[in-house]
């Protein structure tokens, strides 16, 4: 099969939570395919990251420190952009919140959660719009757990829900502006999160961390972890003219753990 390549000249993109993992291979597509990239993320490293994907790619690379639950920082954040054609609304938050846990620090958890990923994916969303016009497109990462659920993660689970239906919301709203709205659900994908999480499933169920994995890569129709470079095609496609008549859209990239 052919090498698929996009040309994002001259279009403008912001990624959030792009310092690490999934957010950064995402980014790393966008500024290959040539795009005036902004990354956001809440703490200093956007900045080490901006400068890493400059070199990597060989564009200029705008780094954007923002905390997206403060809606003084987002309207300041979008002030930066003097128009914006992409938004990736990849910033998350993933912790367990078990509800048997007695210890009032998981209510804290729980708001954090919501905060970030619905809330935050809210805020983004509504100042990014002011930037956009006809032809914009607005991404969401959810998850395959957006779809399904796993025990104790709770507040994780409710926000990625959250966030397919808060997209498909958007998909009607915002059509008459000509803006598409969808969503990429990620499986299983070697970032520091998720080998978080792995070990949290371990410390949980008494059982070892490679036993755990084997049964989510055997519960996969493809075998082995995706890596955060994989993410990117899904998101370029799906902000690429090819996909101007997309818009409402969950897309699974979880090497067919979940089929519907």
């Amino acid at each position: 099969m052919g090498k698929i390549t996009y040309d994002f000249s001259g279009k403008t993109v912001l990624v959030t939570g792009a310092s690490r993992g999934i957010g950064y291979g995402i980014a790393k597509g966008f500024a290959r395919a040539g795009a005036d990239l902004h990354i956001l993320a809440d703490d200093e490293t956007v900045f080490d990251a901006a400068e890493k994907l400059s070199a990597e790619t060989g564009q200029n690379v705008h780094g954007i420190l923002c905390d997206i639950t403060d809606v003084t920082e987002v309207k300041h954040a979008a002030d930066q952009l003097p128009s914006l054609d992409i938004l990736i609304n990849n910033a998350g938050l993933e912790r367990t919140t078990p509800i048997t846990d007695h210890n009032d620090d998981v209510e804290e958890t729980f708001r954090r959660i919501i905060d970030i990923n619905v809330m935050g994916t809210f805020l983004m969303t509504r100042y990014a719009v002011r930037k956009m016009g006809k032809g914009g497109r607005i991404i969401l990462t959810s998850s395959i757990w957006g779809r399904t659920a796993v025990p104790e993660y709770s507040a994780y689970c409710a926000s990625k829900h959250a966030n397919i239906g808060f997209m498909r919301s958007m998909a009607h709203e915002l059509a008459p502006l000509g803006i598409n709205v969808n969503a990429v659900c990620p499986g299983w994908v070697k970032t520091e999160a998720a080998l978080l999480t792995l070990t949290k499933m371990s410390q949980s169920t008494g059982r070892p961390e490679e036993e755990l994995l084997q049964e989510i890569i055997g519960g996969q129709v493809l075998g082995g972890l995706l890596e955060p470079d994989d993410m990117a095609a899904v998101y370029l496609y799906l902000a690429s003219d090819g996909a101007r008549d997309i818009t409402g859209q969950a897309y699974h990239l979880d090497r067919g753990e979940v089929m519907a």
